[in-house]
């Protein structure tokens, strides 16, 4: 297994372990955030999940274009959270901003991995 598939597998178990959590502990993190509105929650988990399998079938095909799509939706994801801490528009609690916050910070991280990993693999 090279370095990209390894980058990728990290991505696959961190989305998918938090995808089950979302979707296990929905009344739990709901709290957390100050909201009694679990559907989102639930929502976000199915959603992780999906892409965690999508990036499992990328870790044996290793297309280009779609890993580079994977790495768009990470980076996506922690601009979507720096606009959700920044301006809280569903004003959301400081522990549940905290929780965006490391989430995206980890996100950032195995996004930047995965691109350098792909950047090494095409040299």
């Amino acid at each position: 297994m090279n370095k990209l598939q390894n980058a990728l597998r990290i991505n696959a178990f961190f989305s998918s372990t938090s995808g089950i959590i979302l979707i296990i502990l929905n009344q739990q993190i709901a709290k957390l955030f100050g909201t009694s509105n679990t559907t989102v929650f639930w929502i976000v988990g199915i959603v992780l999940i999906y892409f965690a399998l999508t990036i499992w079938f990328e870790i044996k095909k290793q297309r280009k274009s779609a890993i580079i799509w994977i790495i768009t939706q990470d980076y996506i994801w922690v601009l979507v959270s720096i606009l959700l801490v920044t301006f809280n528009p569903f004003q959301i609690t400081k522990t549940g901003n905290l929780i965006i916050s490391i989430i995206a910070l980890i996100v950032l991280y195995m996004g930047v991995n995965q691109m350098i990993k792909l950047d090494s693999i095409n040299k």
